[in-house]
């Protein structure tokens, strides 16, 4: 006798030897037990999930007459029957199975519905299975949408697809549909292991997880892979005969790499993405293997009661709930990110491999920076502190994950934030009040601190002085000192920026330059760069002036130099000035202060605007 393969020799044969399909069983089981038959079934679902196989079981429960031939309609067949194992066998003329993708035309959907309007030969039912209908052309559908609507009392359609959106809403309508769900891991685990058992092969538990994990919810596949495992290890299942001739990623190399991504650890990245390439291990099964860790690790971090998606005995469960212990929640989100769509860059890549290696690195770069410390005085290896000089204190300076959380209160904040916002308060203080006199290394320190914590959220935390009392260092913008010059210098600039007698690089001119002297009819400008101080920007500027003064301007020079009162500058501190003004204003609001206190509002910093006039 030939040999009979798995996934056919352990077809369910009723609707109890059915595996992770329950939905379906119990809605089946139920209408054929109470007589509430439908005309029509449409089962969806990928393959080999059980769609055949569900539509052989329901035409022997409607035609089944039991062991003693004078049985009924039942949701349990007895499989013993004449119409029973003539269904199993395929030859049952009262059951019609038409494979659509071959047979899509019209003419064999009409040659199909001839036999509609003859009654079973032998049977209760007719029953015509029609496979892959999504195949079927539109004039075919057509031509079976009146039967299909009201076939004869003995005739029960039963269409199956696997893309039931390529069905025509019209026959949707006509069917009662199911969709029959892809198996789970452990499901297709559990049935193996009956199966051979059965069938006396030894397995290795984790080869048998491998085979499951591949088959990708489909238990003919998982079968169709077991037999040919069984057959590659000469009768035997084992884990790296099976790993061989699946092609798939030891496990150990994505918890090794994920372990060191936790770690930072640029060098075990690199070395085990190199060993990969040298076994000749798919890079897009690796990141295929890291993703689904990965979403592991994320239901055990967000529910730690539900476990990692596996069974005790199963030894990566323990690794997988160990990464996700070290690896913080907000990493794992994005390491799935990246390999998601690391993936999918693979192809655009001329070496695979290399495209690997280089989402790995994208995994370090992308790894939201701890908590970094800057000293005043920065000791190198073999450095001693200079004499007479008081050591400076260090400041931890927030990361921007730390900024984040520190901004808006209803996040959980960390300590190391709360302290560190505490000694850079106390270090402004101390450099605001005069205690501290080494300048450069002290205002050099602060300011770096200050960018960590220049949220709204820190004011209620920090108690430095205002603004206003800071030294002068602390003003980002540039030194303005006024000369006698400058009002007048700066009005005529605007004068003319206004009437747009000026533009490009002589307009820049105009605003970035400094009127240092008014001798004998020669206007002199300083600017701080040469490239402001062309002579045909000069010629343009002079003859905009000439035009706007009249006589009483002759001629115009240009040199180079520091500068501290220009139009632009001036321009710029009014309308910081404008912008304090209008800070100021929405803060004391009663009725922004208002909701501040009432509903915890915030104000979102660089969301308030002064109106600006055109003059500025």
């Amino acid at each position: 006798m030939s040999y009979l393969v798995l996934a056919r020799k352990y077809r369910p044969r009723n609707f109890s030897e059915m595996v992770g399909q329950s939905h379906v069983v119990q809605a089946l089981g139920n209408a054929l037990s109470t007589g509430r038959l439908h005309h029509a079934y449409l089962f969806t679902g990928t393959r080999g999930v059980g769609k055949t196989t569900v539509s052989r079981i329901l035409a022997k429960s409607l035609n089944c007459t039991g062991t003693d031939g004078q049985g009924g309609i039942t949701a349990e067949p007895c499989g013993v029957c004449e119409a029973c194992t003539d269904i199993d066998s395929g030859r049952f003329v009262d059951y019609t199975e038409l494979d659509a993708a071959s047979n899509r035309g019209v003419d064999e959907i009409a040659q199909l519905l001839e036999q509609a309007v003859y009654k079973p030969v032998v049977g209760r039912f007719k029953v015509f299975m029609i496979d892959e209908v999504h195949m079927l052309t539109n004039t075919a559908f057509n031509a079976m949408l009146k039967t299909l609507e009201e076939p004869p009392e003995y005739l029960k359609f039963v269409l199956a697809t696997t893309d039931p959106q390529k069905v025509p809403a019209t026959v949707l309508s006509r069917c009662l549909q199911f969709n029959l769900r892809p198996m789970a891991p452990e499901t297709i685990l559990e049935h193996l292991t009956q199966v051979l058992t059965t069938e006396c092969v030894p397995a290795e538990p984790q080869a048998l997880r491998l085979l499951a994990r591949a088959a990708r919810g489909s238990m003919r596949d998982a079968l169709s892979l077991t037999d040919q495992a069984i057959s590659f290890g000469s009768g035997r299942l084992e884990e790296g005969s099976v790993r061989t001739m699946l092609g798939s990623v030891d496990r150990s190399y994505v918890f090794r790499l994920l372990d060191a991504l936790a770690r930072g650890d640029g060098r075990t990245v690199v070395e085990t993405s190199e060993v990969l390439r040298l076994n000749g291990l798919s890079a897009a099964s690796t990141l295929e293997e890291m993703a689904t860790v990965l979403q592991r690790m994320a239901v055990l971090q967000a529910v730690p009661d539900m476990g990692a998606g596996g069974d005790d005995s199963d030894p990566e469960v323990a690794e997988t709930a160990r990464l996700a212990h070290i690896l913080p929640a907000d990493e794992t989100q994005l390491l799935y990110s990246l390999c998601l769509h690391g993936r999918g860059e693979l192809g655009l890549a001329p070496d695979e491999y290399a495209a690997l290696t280089m989402v790995m690195l994208r995994l370090l770069a992308f790894k939201p920076p701890g908590v970094t410390v800057f000293a005043a005085q920065a000791a190198t290896p073999g450095s001693a502190a200079e004499p007479g000089k008081k050591p400076q204190p260090e400041l931890p300076v927030l990361s921007h994950i730390e900024e984040a959380k520190a901004c808006d209160p209803a996040l959980p904040q960390r300590p190391v934030a709360a302290q560190a916002v505490a000694q850079v308060a106390e270090r402004v203080a101390e450099v605001a009040s005069g205690k501290i006199h080494e300048s450069h290394e002290a205002l050099a320190q602060v300011d770096r601190a200050s960018i960590a914590i220049n949220t709204e959220a820190t004011v209620e935390q920090l108690a430095a002085p205002a603004p206003a009392q800071l030294p002068q260092a602390f003003v980002p913008t540039a030194s303005l000192a006024v000369t006698p010059l400058g009002d007048a210098w700066s009005q005529t600039v605007n004068q003319l920026v206004a009437a747009e007698a000026v533009a490009a690089l002589t307009r820049e001119l105009a605003l970035q330059s400094e009127l240092r002297s008014q001798d004998g009819g020669v206007w002199t400008l300083r600017v701080e760069r040469e490239a402001l101080s062309q002579p045909a920007a000069r010629e343009k500027l002079q003859a905009a002036l000439q035009q706007l003064l009249g006589d009483s301007f002759v001629q115009l020079a240009v040199e180079v130099g520091a500068v501290m009162d220009t139009p632009a500058r001036r321009n710029a501190a009014a309308l910081a000035e404008k912008q304090r003004a209008a800070e100021e204003l929405i803060h004391k609001d009663p009725l922004v202060q208002d909701m501040i206190r009432d509903w915890d509002a915030r104000i979102i910093p660089g969301s308030i605007r002064p109106v600006v006039s055109q003059s500025i």
